[in-house]
């Protein structure tokens, strides 16, 4: 199959914010739709057919099967617009911007919508499957006896509800906890990750000072910025912190230096190049590459390590080395999962017997890491995360007028995400 260039032409969010705050009313379909509709309104996609629109959400209902559809069909694109649904954890958006990448490049369409949504404020609600069977059985059961013999069968315990967590079925740990293990086998100290959160909320203030999230966090619901970014925070003030996962004295990681349960949906607006001279569409930069990757966390691999196995697989087969970036996006899922990822690739040991490469990758620029502020700052809707790091980054890049940018995102599952930008 031939192949083409495809880019980042723009990008768009609603502000994140803490869950079960400012979003509380606000479905999981309401706030997706609104981010598709802030990029059609941006781009000027009004009435227009797009190629196809990915998109994902982690906590998600049954009732949203048809999520991406619905959300499309909510907007003023053109109603013969394809959508679909899909889920990689916290890799959700990247896999979908992905995904509507490589179907650009190969010619199956000119133009599409990678994004993702998540709120916890809309989590799903459930009770024990044996509510389900005795309800079931009554719609079943033909006469008003049987049907009262059934219901005469409940007990509380039927309906005592349970919610969805974030924990791993194979390991009954939280990631968190699996995330504590990690920095407790690498060394990470406590000091290392609370001064990496408070550079992320430094980062992350600065760049709202300065106004470069101007044109891409629109209004939503009254709101024009993140709740998160905290001006006050300094290392005093994180160290003061209860541990998370783990007890005083053992654990390092805290809400302060952890991504926070965060509600919020971003999209990004692709396309080739044939398309945007005819539309006028910006080319912000270039979507080059990206790599999927796992690790075996059941038998001891750390959950959140499989980051480093596809950057190193990206950077094989672009053949460039780590230190071949302008840009570095390092996804904050917790603080202490960035500082294990950098010594892993500084490691000889780990990435000969990780990643089967004769050399360490070895160190990056800390300046041109985040620099924008990251998950721990700005918030970690998990779906979203990814739409919202390229939409940055493309601006980045678009901004420098040249240079390379690196995406790495963790995810539930042992999986990771990573994908190279480039500027036009």
């Amino acid at each position: 199959m031939k192949t083409r260039p495809v880019y980042i032409a723009g990008s768009a969010r609603t502000p994140f914010v803490k869950s079960m705050t400012q979003y509380i009313d606000i479905t999981t379909q309401e706030l997706m739709t609104a981010a598709l509709q802030a990029l059609v309104t941006h781009q000027h996609l009004t009435g227009r057919a797009l190629g196809d629109v990915g998109l994902g959400a982690l906590m998600n209902s049954s009732t949203n099967w048809n999520l991406a559809r619905e959300c499309v069909l909510g907007t003023d694109l053109d109603p013969h617009t394809p959508a679909y649904t899909l889920q990689r954890a916290c890799g959700t958006s990247l896999e979908t911007t992905l995904q509507i990448a490589l179907k650009i490049s190969n010619y199956q369409m000119d133009t599409g919508i990678g994004a993702g949504v998540d709120t916890n404020s809309d989590m799903p609600v459930m009770l024990p499957s044996t509510y389900a069977q005795k309800i079931f059985a009554v719609h079943k059961a033909k006469t008003i006896l049987e049907k009262l013999k059934i219901l005469a069968t409940f007990r509380p315990a039927d309906f005592k509800p349970f919610y969805p967590a974030v924990v791993e079925p194979r390991t009954h740990l939280s990631m968190g906890q699996h995330c504590e293990k990690m920095v407790q086998e690498w060394g990470i100290t406590r000091e290392e990750q609370d001064a990496l959160a408070l550079k992320s909320h430094q980062n992350a203030i600065a760049a709202y000072d300065k106004g470069f999230f101007s044109d891409l966090v629109f209004e939503f619901k009254g709101l024009k910025r993140d709740g998160i970014p905290r001006a006050d925070t300094s290392l005093e003030k994180l160290a003061k912190l209860k541990t998370a996962f783990a007890p005083e004295g053992i654990g390092t990681l805290t809400a302060g230096n952890s991504s926070p349960l965060t509600d919020g949906a971003a999209a990004v607006f692709l396309t080739c190049e044939e398309t945007a001279k005819k539309f006028n569409y910006p080319l912000l930069a270039r979507f080059v590459d990206a790599q999927v990757a796992a690790v075996d966390f059941v038998h001891g691999e750390g959950l959140l390590m499989a980051p480093t196995i596809a950057v190193n697989e990206l950077l094989k087969r672009q053949h460039l080395s780590l230190q071949d970036f302008d840009f570095y996006e390092i996804h904050e899922a917790f603080a202490g999962q960035v500082l294990c990822t950098l010594k892993a690739w500084e490691s000889l040991d780990y990435c000969k017997r990780v990643l089967k490469t004769e050399e360490a990758l070895g160190t990056i620029d800390r300046s041109k890491l985040n620099v924008k502020g990251s998950s721990i700052a700005l918030g970690h809707p998990f779906a979203a995360t990814g739409a919202r790091i390229v939409g940055e980054l493309a601006k980045l890049l678009h901004q420098k007028g040249s240079g390379r940018g690196l995406i790495s995102i963790c995810t539930a599952g042992g999986m990771g995400v990573a994908a190279i930008l480039t500027a036009n």
